[in-house]
């Protein structure tokens, strides 16, 4: 069953991009495919670690501090999401970075 997470994303980014949307479920692949792993805990610091070197770093160029503040602000967003959606908050790292360029 395929998952549309554009309203999700939009919930937070009204004007996001489907294509940078599409890129980053296609990116996520099978980590998408179960629950625990499709979404992110802001309290958990191995997590946000994965979160900052795998995504923030690695993949769109970002440097360490920025990463952090990015993550923190995405956190801070999203604080009343219980569930925060993986595919939402890398949307949300890329847009505070000034990366979604880079993804589209």
């Amino acid at each position: 069953m395929a998952v549309d997470y554009a309203p999700d994303v939009k919930k937070y980014a009204p004007n996001a991009d489907d294509a940078v949307i599409g890129k980053i479920v296609r990116h996520l692949g099978i980590a998408l495919r179960n629950r625990d792993s499709s979404m992110v805990s802001c309290s958990d610091a191995d997590e946000v670690k994965r979160v900052k070197e795998s995504w923030c770093m690695k993949k769109l160029g970002a440097e360490a501090d920025a990463s952090d503040a990015a993550i923190k602000a995405v956190c801070e967003q999203m604080k009343a999401d219980r569930t925060k959606a993986r595919v939402t908050f890398y949307y949300l790292c890329a847009e505070k970075l000034g990366k979604l360029g880079a993804l589209a």
